[in-house]
């Protein structure tokens, strides 16, 4: 499953000009904007921005559009949920602790019927008690957490992966 590096399974040679770019969107939730410096014991100094930056070198590598969201405000992740429908093929989304909190959140993504991976940094199952209730994970496409930052590009290589499979994307 791990993809390395953009592939096209298409004898004839496509233009750029023609060729459909896949739309990913990542959404950050509350608190991922100070990362680096929140519980240095568990996220081990990653910052969001370190992660974008792997995260755009690997989109552009697959040759998918992928757009970054961060906010703290729940209303305003709802708002581009809510605007990402027929817009964007497949949502990454790290809800931080509205994902234990949400029932809105998950209205909205139910309402966006787009596909979407659930990621968290740290293992939420080996956390606190309510930390390991999502109100996400039951209707996504999967969960993927524990792996620190490197579970972003798990979840964006899996999604890309979703995509193909399901005729969205040829890669």
């Amino acid at each position: 499953m791990f993809l390395q590096k953009k592939l096209n399974t298409s004898k004839k040679k496509e233009s750029n000009h023609n060729r459909y770019k896949a739309k990913i969107l990542l959404i950050n939730g509350p608190n991922m904007n100070v990362l680096e410096r929140r519980e240095t014991g568990l996220y081990h100094g990653i910052s969001l921005k370190d992660i974008i930056k792997k995260m755009k070198e690997k989109a552009e590598n697959f040759g998918v559009s992928l757009s970054f969201f961060q906010s703290n405000a729940e209303h305003e992740i709802i708002d581009l949920i809510h605007n990402s429908y027929k817009k964007v093929d497949f949502i990454l989304i790290n809800p931080g602790a509205f994902a234990h909190t949400s029932v809105a959140l998950r209205d909205a993504i139910l309402a966006s019927k787009v596909p979407f991976y659930e990621i968290h940094i740290t293992n939420i199952y080996s956390r606190e008690y309510f930390r390991k209730i999502s109100y996400l994970s039951d209707i996504a496409e999967g969960v993927i957490c524990g792996f620190y930052d490197q579970g972003y590009i798990f979840a964006l290589e899996a999604s890309i992966n979703f995509l193909s499979r399901n005729g969205s994307l040829v890669i």
